[in-house]
């Protein structure tokens, strides 16, 4: 199962070791379409629908791997509705270095007007690290 991640769940970030460490057996650095924008209100991204480029991480998780656990920590329930969810889990198409496609991956998408309720500042390089945060 492969997850694109941007944000906490990234290598050396705050929630890889709990939820990635030990369950990942490939990571790359890949791209995504999008808008990536750093959340004020809660110090982590948020990405949106857009024709921008997002860098992020391609994670390959060990087939037996429960996202119940990544939706847990995104606060994303299939049954509820998009205005109740945080973010939404859909298939995004992923891009590798050189900006071709490569598979379609897991990903963990905000709707612009969450971007606006957290008071989401656009991160016009695409890249978002714990350092954004200050």
């Amino acid at each position: 199962m492969e997850v694109f991640v941007y944000g906490t769940l990234k290598p050396r970030e705050s929630n890889y070791s709990a939820y990635c460490a030990g369950k990942v057996i490939n990571s790359k650095t890949a791209y995504t379409k999008g808008h990536l924008y750093h959340l004020t209100a809660l110090g982590y991204p948020g990405l949106t629908e857009g024709e921008g480029w997002v860098k992020g991480i391609l994670l390959t998780f060990n087939a037996d791997y429960d996202i119940g656990l990544l939706d847990g920590l995104e606060d994303y329930q299939p049954g509820r509705s998009p205005e109740e969810n945080e973010y939404q889990r859909r298939r995004i198409p992923i891009y590798d270095l050189e900006r071709e496609l490569i598979c379609e991956a897991w990903g963990y998408m905000m709707t612009p007007a969450k971007i606006a309720i957290y008071g989401g500042i656009w991160l016009p390089s695409g890249w978002w690290t714990s350092s954004d945060r200050e």
